[in-house]
């Protein structure tokens, strides 16, 4: 019969405590606006349009969704007798 593999830990602790105190200092993920944008917009676009949108995003450094919500809040305003 064939020995089983040691078995390998997801994460190894640092191998000196200064090291794996000053891990806890990274900073945390960002947290997804989920509470602020709770409604979806579903588009259809062509491929070459897709194609366009995710390079211009690329290109200013934002994802598409930030890009797309600073285009329709410019486009479409809120005024003051906006439902919310």
């Amino acid at each position: 019969m064939t020995a089983t593999p040691p078995k390998r830990a997801f994460a190894a602790r640092p191998s000196d405590a200064e090291t794996w105190i000053r891990s806890a200092d990274a900073p945390a993920p960002r947290v997804p606006d989920a509470a602020i944008y709770a409604a979806r917009l579903t588009i259809d676009v062509t491929p070459d349009q897709r194609a366009r949108i995710k390079i211009a995003a690329f290109q200013r450094g934002v994802t598409v969704a930030d890009m797309l919500r600073e285009l329709l809040a410019r486009e479409f305003p809120q005024s003051n007798g906006d439902a919310t």
